[in-house]
């Protein structure tokens, strides 16, 4: 692996470049007090590391930044207790310390609060999200052409929408969708039921409904406010265009517009959630493309032990890891706690 004094330079590389977004040469290395070496020695050592994969050179005669290989070494040694966090401490403590009598406010401050404390976007996903489930379906006709769809959750809250019933779908048909949703779909949840109901049904109700297509879409248009409805609160989005990196605006338009898809941002949370500790995602990393250049950081929230949300920070890879890192760690800790109050 890396030799102590690989470790020491490409580390410094990285705070460097995190602080200036402009590549990092050696004699700037150099000159830091808690490195030591000659511009010579970084040099070969420097080309060593980029030979290795830590380091990228984006121009000939320019210094070198960090590759997403040197994100994922610098982020997987780094020591959370050493970092020093006294201001964001005491933001987060004000802010555990007001009276939030409501778990939606709770989430809602936090998220505005981690995106102005770190000047990245800020994501947290409810406690909702993971165990709001279905429990109840009707499709009720109203007359001919109209019906209301009734969605009763497992948390007592009834939802109903009304919906147009295309020309030919019975009242027979419609008893048959009800049926089969009630017997396969009780207890998956909301943001699971519109994947599950093509994954579980799909096949059979296309052997037992005449009118499948016009059918699947009165269900895409009932359930897809189950996904998007506003259970992912999002804070500082805009944020993204500060960044140097992202002067290109087409590279922005594709993250904001990703965040903007509440139920592609549920699935990369979702796939985090449970997860112990701050889990972090570099570059290629994510599971969507337009987050090739960004970093995403999550901690876990919970209840008596059970995971009830995650809390994410999606910045550019050059992101100040060690400090979102720690303000992940005790928010997530301080949501633990305030929310064991509002639960007793």
């Amino acid at each position: 692996m890396l030799t102590e004094r690989q470790r020491l330079i490409l580390n410094a590389i990285v705070d460097d470049y995190i602080r200036s977004a402009e590549p990092v040469g050696s004699r700037s290395i150099s000159k830091r007090g808690d490195v030591g070496f000659s511009p010579a020695t970084i040099r070969n050592e420097m080309a060593d590391l980029e030979e290795l994969g830590f380091l990228e050179q984006p121009h000939t005669s320019a210094g070198r930044i960090p590759s997403h290989k040197g994100y994922r070494f610098y982020v997987d040694h780094l020591d959370l207790m050493r970092q020093t966090l006294p201001e964001g401490q005491r933001i987060l403590r004000a802010f555990f310390a007001e009276k939030l009598n409501a778990t939606e406010q709770v989430i809602q401050h936090a998220a505005m609060i981690l995106s102005h404390m770190t000047n990245y976007t800020s994501i947290l996903l409810g406690p909702e999200v993971f165990h709001t489930s279905l429990r109840h379906f009707q499709l009720l006709p109203l007359n001919e052409t109209t019906a209301v769809a009734i969605i009763v959750t497992s948390t007592g809250q009834v939802e109903s929408k009304t919906v147009t019933v295309p020309s030919g779908v019975s009242v027979s048909e419609m008893e048959k969708v009800v049926n089969l949703l009630n017997s396969k779909l009780v207890n998956v949840p909301l943001y699971k039921l519109k994947a599950s109901l093509y994954r579980e049904l799909g096949e059979e109700m296309q052997r037992h409904l005449t009118n499948y297509e016009e059918i699947m879409n009165i269900l895409n248009n009932v359930f897809m406010d189950e996904e998007t409805e506003q259970r992912v609160y999002l804070s500082g989005a805009t944020n993204m265009l500060t960044q140097p990196e992202f002067k290109d605006v087409e590279k922005v338009k594709d993250i904001l517009d990703v965040l903007e898809e509440t139920p592609t941002l549920m699935k990369m949370m979702a796939s985090m959630q449970g997860a112990s500790g701050i889990q972090v995602r570099i570059g290629t990393e994510n599971d969507h493309e337009a987050f090739a250049n960004c970093s995403l950081i999550t901690a876990t929230y919970s209840l008596d032990g059970e995971a009830l949300g995650t809390i994410g920070i999606l910045g550019p890879t050059r992101m100040e890891y060690a400090k979102v890192m720690g303000i992940l760690d005790i928010l997530s800790k301080d949501l633990t706690k305030v929310l064991s109050k509002l639960n007793k």
